[in-house]
């Protein structure tokens, strides 16, 4: 798989050097507070991790979110696609933005549209779907940027903090983001 660029941000494969960033993001509460963990990683927890890639399906390997820096580049997160469910042709989505000075300038939605193209163009999906808790709002309305619409919520779904949480369900169908490129093209 080559990189894949956007017009801010790439996308590409994670290398043994992102894991010291990785494991210093997944390990501060405010990045985590979106996410299903709720356990500090260690470094070790980290390069098990990555180790096990190799044995990954190669299209469920995430990648390394870098943002264009004048001529350099620089890592900020990762994501990919997980649980790809061939005969349904759908695949779950998943992103952490984990350098903080990088939020709220529009890259966690330029990184889902650039899943949406990977997952419709090169992994021949007809649904690109994410769960994301509803007191995420800055995520809800990152994802509702990229084109994806609220299909269903789960109610008190996850248990963090000591409390229970609505799961909310979003997702794209090939056919919505056809019309969507389509309407950017003209």
């Amino acid at each position: 798989m080559s990189i894949i660029y956007g017009e801010h941000v790439r996308l590409r494969a994670v290398e043994r050097e992102d894991l010291k960033k990785f494991h210093e993001w997944l390990n501060e509460p405010e990045v985590t507070h979106g996410l299903a963990m709720y356990l500090p990683l260690s470094m070790s927890d980290e390069e098990g991790w990555f180790n096990s890639l190799a044995h990954r399906n190669p299209n469920e390997k995430p990648f390394a979110i870098d943002v264009r820096k004048g001529k350099n580049w620089k890592l900020v997160g990762s994501c990919g696609f997980h649980a790809i469910e061939s005969q349904n042709r759908c695949g779950e989505v998943g992103i952490v933005i984990g350098d903080k000075t990088e939020w709220n300038k529009g890259y966690g939605a330029e990184v889902m549209t650039l899943l949406q193209r990977h997952g419709f163009e090169t992994l021949n999906l007809n649904r690109v779907f994410l769960r994301v808790y509803a007191d995420n709002v800055r995520a809800v309305r990152s994802y509702e940027k990229a084109g994806f619409v609220l299909e269903g919520r789960l109610r008190e779904a996850n248990y963090k903090f000591g409390k229970y949480e609505d799961v909310l369900l979003m997702g794209v169908l090939r056919s919505e983001w056809l019309t969507g490129k389509k309407k950017k093209e003209k």
